[in-house]
């Protein structure tokens, strides 16, 4: 029988503060202005926000390069910001879940400070020191932001590992003083009244000992640590448990085995966690910077496997995109006209929230935003992209500026940052300052003001949508089975709860379809819940979407 928890009913809207909404004029979004816009994301029908790192921090990684825990950053507002956005949320009835960054901490936390001042310091195992090897690292382990994972420290003569930019040093989680005094601020941000966490790349936080030595240094043996899931139920045990609340790890390079030991339900560690299968979906030889474009059948067998894998022992989270990947309509849908856009993206739309698992709404999702028109390295703000253009572009000669520029435009993270587009007011109606980044420039006819007024918009049916979550309870615990896996057009799939059943169809391309054994497949009595044409028809149309129900058949 499937134990019934609020998470797993729930919707979540993840906000990247600093792009979200502006409420001083200073170009950068804040506390305040996610507080002015409440209203807007109760209207839409979501039940949690998931707030991208607003503590103190020097911005060199979007926040998560964090000096102060328990602090927030002077550009978001103040901690009296913080208390009254959990206050008003609530009233509500949302529920705020915040990142929790523990992997790896600024380089001008206070906790590194002292640990580089000395090698017999009160803290300078807090972090993971080596001694050189031959005059250069200690081993060869690259950072995920390309370059070397290990930097060296004058004050010492030593070097320490990060496996992110160099200003972000990683803790050393075999400290039992670290494990500690992370727990002592999960308790600290859990009483003042959040309600979970998302966690920064905790699948990390374990390094095995052969990774770190000198002969050693593949970055992907730091994934899923040897003592990871001790250290997870540790914390469930510690602090998560003592909570009524969802916390969901991003996990790359987890499998459906592996996510069932940090997600299953008798796991004692994590509700839920984030794959990164289907983000690499399009991957190629150089990872994400190329041109290629993901094929719907692998598409398809990735999402069906985790759907079917975890039935019954773990939940899935189901995301087209996030802070880290270009935007789902311009990735997944098609953006080259205004009409396949909005088909597209409500088709994507369909084809998520419909499966089983929690789904994340990332901001400006439900208005079908696109990816930046990036012309300039100039407009570019993301560390992860300008590391990869030197290393790709400058130091290899692996691609022209032009052909680099092409891709950053493709896979960019800086393409998911520009602001929330509110309205065709200067700036989208997101600041009355000058903007931290560019705002993408079809922000006047792509924004919220125009879609609200609308009932056939992006945003419109993403009302919709939810509200199906809703009043379905087989949409949230129906169990999956795909249909025609080898069709390189349609992604259809069914529901089933007790003797209710659900089919979906989705069309991912601009052609229209013949499916003669598509009527075969409809539910007992089936009667149409949502498309995104006005009526249906025998083939499917370019991108369209259906949801059929009724009786098992």
């Amino acid at each position: 029988m499937e134990i019934h928890n609020w998470w797993k009913e729930a919707v979540v809207y993840q906000i990247y503060p600093r792009s979200f909404q502006d409420s001083n004029g200073d170009g950068i979004g804040d506390i305040p202005g996610i507080i002015d816009r409440l209203d807007y994301l109760k209207d839409l029908g979501i039940d949690i926000i998931w707030l991208s790192p607003v503590y103190q921090s020097p911005n060199v990684d979007g926040g998560y390069d964090i000096s102060d825990y328990q602090a927030i950053s002077q550009e978001f507002g103040t901690m009296k910001d913080m208390e009254q956005l959990l206050q008003q949320a609530h009233l509500r009835g949302l529920r705020v879940v915040m990142d929790l960054v523990v992997n790896h901490t600024s380089d001008q936390h206070v906790w590194f400070i002292e640990s580089r001042r000395s090698k017999d310091g009160p803290k300078r195992d807090w972090y993971i020191w080596r001694d050189g090897c031959d005059g250069g690292p200690p081993n060869r382990m690259s950072s995920v932001f390309s370059g070397s994972a290990w930097t060296p420290d004058e004050e010492t003569g030593q070097y320490y590992l990060h496996l992110f930019a160099k200003e972000q040093p990683d803790l050393n989680w075999e400290n039992g003083e670290v494990r500690r005094a992370v727990y002592e601020i999960m308790r600290w941000w859990l009483d003042m009244g959040i309600d979970g966490f998302r966690m920064d790349v905790i699948n990390m936080i374990s390094k095995p000992a052969g990774a770190l030595a000198s002969d050693g240094g593949a970055g992907r043996e730091c994934v899923n640590g040897p003592r990871v899931h001790e250290y997870l139920r540790e914390m469930n045990r510690e602090v998560l448990s003592r909570y009524d609340i969802m916390t969901v790890g991003e996990t790359p390079g987890v499998a459906v085995e592996e996510a069932k030991k940090y997600g299953g339900f008798d796991s004692d560690e994590l509700s839920m966690v984030f794959q990164f299968e289907l983000m690499d979906v399009d991957a190629g030889v150089y990872g994400k910077w190329n041109q290629r474009r993901y094929m719907l059948t692998d598409l398809k067998r990735i999402l069906s496997q985790w759907q079917t894998g975890l039935e019954g022992c773990a939940w899935n989270s189901l995301f087209w995109s996030n802070h880290d990947q270009p935007r789902a309509v311009s990735r997944f849908g098609d953006d080259t006209s205004e009409e396949s856009r909005v088909l597209s993206a409500k088709m994507l739309a369909t084809c998520l929230h419909m499966m089983q698992g929690t789904p994340y709404i990332y901001q400006g999702e439900e208005l079908g935003m696109t990816n930046m028109p990036f012309n300039s390295l100039k407009e570019i703000r993301d560390i992860e992209t300008f590391n990869a253009y030197r290393e790709l572009v400058c130091e290899n000669s692996i691609y022209t500026h032009d052909e680099m520029m092409a891709r950053i435009r493709k896979s960019g993270r800086d393409n998911a940052r520009t602001p929330m587009q509110w309205s065709s007011a200067p700036n989208g109606g997101f600041t009355d300052g000058v903007p931290w980044i560019g705002v993408n420039p079809n922000y006047t006819s792509v924004n919220a003001a125009v879609q609200m007024r609308d009932p056939e918009s992006v945003l419109s049916y993403y009302k919709r949508i939810i509200r199906l979550r809703r009043q379905y309870p087989v949409v949230v615990y129906g169990s999956y089975s795909p249909l025609w896996p080898d069709d390189e057009k349609i992604f259809a799939y069914t529901r089933s709860l007790n003797d209710m059943r659900m089919l979906v169809i989705c069309n991912f391309t601009p052609d229209t379809v013949e499916r003669p054994d598509i009527e075969s497949c409809y539910p007992k009595d089936a009667e149409l819940l949502i498309g995104n044409y006005p009526f249906p028809a025998k083939a499917l149309r370019p991108f369209e979407a259906r949801v059929y129900y009724g009786g098992a058949a």
